[in-house]
């Protein structure tokens, strides 16, 4: 069974960076689509990026223009570049591979995301 395995979390004050990395134990990645997902407390798991097989690109509106999210199949890795990170930002990130509109690997640990000053 495949496993993705989310990295790169951490605690960080509003208007900084992280970079999050998630590899998965298969080369699955490679001719599927991507996405990352968070899920804040309280909350539902939201989309929050999506990259294509072509590398075409999409985001939610509450982060489109500070994160930017990318891939490499030779690793078997996707990424999500986060700037100007928010409060609202804070929550557990999880990647998945995305078919038909949905995530479809049972979830990681994810990796936890807090902006606090």
């Amino acid at each position: 069974q495949v496993q993705l395995v989310e990295s790169g979390g951490g605690l960080v004050q509003p208007g900084g960076s992280l970079r999050l990395s998630c590899t998965a134990s298969s080369n699955m990645f490679n001719n599927n689509n991507m996405g990352w997902y968070r899920r804040a407390p309280g909350k539902e798991r939201e989309v929050v990026a999506l990259i294509t097989s072509s590398l075409t690109t999409s985001y939610a509106d509450s982060v489109k223009g500070r994160f930017t999210i990318s891939r490499d199949n030779a690793k078997n890795t996707v990424y999500l570049q986060m700037s100007s990170l928010k409060l609202e930002d804070t929550a557990v990130y999880h990647c998945n591979v995305v078919s038909g509109g949905r995530a479809i690997l049972p979830w990681g640990q994810g990796t936890q995301v807090t902006v606090s000053s």
